[in-house]
């Protein structure tokens, strides 16, 4: 038998001690899933909205490309001309940090895009082209964008998952379990305590009798 489950005071002040600490926890574990949820809906809006903007977006880059394929001719649009330094510096920065919310670290993507630099000569553009290219690069940023939203949202889910399981199990586990044991231990004393008053008034009787 668990002596921590025997009637005593002390049993009992601990008993009431731990159930008090369980349920500031549960508290503690519903707040933060609530919060939690309030940020991941608020990621799931924005990545509806990143995505719509992509789809916007890509039409009218590809519109553009088509259009330029038609003007330039497909082979020319597919190898524009570059030098071998403007392949090299041509490129973009992508660094990524985290931030906590609520104990869950998330990803922050910072995207350095360099400015677009000439690719090829005027004789082989069209404004199509520049139009389709301007386009795609910004349907890589908000690719980029999509993709850290989603992550950040993977992780809260995840972390919601668990806040939820962990304060399931102080509900239904953790704070009945103390809240029935400090009552057992208050009816035990209280038991003992009537036992004890009857047993003097016995002796009393029996001294005065």
């Amino acid at each position: 038998m668990d002596p921590n489950t025997f009637p005593t005071k002390g049993n009992l002040i601990a008993a009431k001690n731990s159930l008090k600490l369980a349920t500031m926890g549960y508290g503690l574990m519903d707040k933060k899933r609530n919060i939690l949820i309030r940020e991941l809906m608020g990621l799931i809006d924005e990545a509806k909205g990143i995505q719509s903007e992509i789809d916007t977006v890509f039409k009218a880059a590809y519109e553009a490309l088509q259009s330029a394929n038609i003007e330039l001719g497909i082979e020319r649009v597919k190898m524009p001309e570059r030098t071998p330094q403007e392949r090299i510096s041509s490129h973009d920065t992508v660094k990524i940090k985290a931030r906590s919310i609520m104990g869950t670290e998330i990803p922050l993507v910072q995207h350095q895009e360099k400015p677009m630099e000439l690719a090829y000569g005027f004789n082989n553009t069209s404004e199509a082209l520049d139009i389709a290219r301007e386009r795609f690069e910004r349907v890589k940023e908000l690719t980029i964008k999509l993709s850290m939203v989603e992550n950040s949202a993977y992780r809260l889910a995840n972390s919601i998952k668990k806040t939820q399981k962990r304060a399931n199990a102080l509900k239904n586990i953790t704070i009945p379990h103390y809240e029935e044991l400090s009552k057992s231990i208050s009816n035990a004393l209280e038991e003992k305590e009537r036992e004890e008053f009857t047993r003097l008034k016995v002796i009393k009787r029996m001294k005065t009798g």
